[in-house]
């Protein structure tokens, strides 16, 4: 007998919300029946865009300008969602570190890496955890990078932030379990965005196309694919999956050396 799903109609915050695969995460949240809250950092006219486009599609959605290192501000913008459906899906999407090899990092580099990425994550959950117990569901779900479990150049500040957060998903899971609240994430590889561009023409890093070479399925990857595992861990069909790591990355965490590629440019396969 097909039954009401919980999650409809309740509000979905996904922070970093107006471009790349945040983008893309608030619109399936929206298609999916959500009334999204999308945060951004610095540009109001990208997340405003995105909120028409919900609204033209005939969803609900707003903006809500947001720093992650700031505690206060986290503490205002749940304050605001209280106005709106309740609160049953977090999605923390949003990053920002500094790309500097160990000796250069400085330590309001790292203070402000962690405190943009892991402590952002856990106060966010935090104050997200009641409202999805009071619902009696939720979904909480991190979007991490391959950098959590594979060395990157100049990437060791994020890198172990990313890891700080995985480790925070599987606390989190065995924690908020008993409340009917799931807490995953999602661990992406290379994709075809304005951050992954930035990463990669940055000094002392290759480009991107010598990462691909060593993807199995030799491509970036498109947001609305990070997106799409995303608003699954969000859905109803996931509510017996917690504590998961769901890594989406073209297969190029499964592969070493020698690596196809290798052996196809020497012939080898031959």
């Amino acid at each position: 007998m097909p039954t009401t799903d919980p999650l409809t109609g309740t509000t979905a915050l996904v922070t970093g919300g107006s471009r790349g695969i945040g983008r893309e995460i608030a619109l399936r949240l929206a298609a999916a029946g959500h009334h999204v809250v999308l945060t951004y950092r610095r540009d109001a006219e990208a997340a405003a865009a995105v909120v028409a486009r919900i609204v033209a599609d005939g969803g609900s959605a707003r903006a809500a300008h947001l720093e992650l290192e700031d505690a206060d501000g986290i503490d205002g913008l749940f304050a605001g969602l209280a106005d709106g459906p309740p609160l049953a899906v977090l999605v923390a999407n949003a990053a920002a570190s500094a790309f500097k090899p160990l000796e250069s990092l400085s330590a309001a580099n790292l203070e402000r890496s962690w405190a943009t990425n892991t402590r952002s994550f856990v106060l966010l959950a935090q104050r997200a955890a009641p409202a999805m117990r009071r619902l009696g569901t939720g979904r909480i779900v991190a979007v991490t990078s391959y950098g959590s479990h594979r060395v990157l150049p100049r990437y060791g500040a994020i890198g172990a932030d990313k890891a700080a957060i995985e480790s925070w998903v599987r606390h989190m899971a065995a924690e908020l379990g008993p409340d009917g609240i799931t807490v995953n994430a999602v661990n992406g590889g290379v994709f075809d965005t304005d951050s992954s561009r930035t990463y990669y023409s940055s000094p002392g890093v290759a480009g991107a196309d010598a990462v691909v070479r060593r993807v199995p399925l030799r491509r970036l990857g498109e947001p609305g694919e990070a997106a799409a595992a995303v608003a699954f861990l969000c859905s109803a069909d996931a509510a017996y999956i917690t504590g998961h790591v769901l890594v989406v990355d073209g297969g190029l965490t499964v592969v070493a050396p020698p690596f196809p590629s290798d052996l196809e440019e020497e012939g080898a396969d031959a």
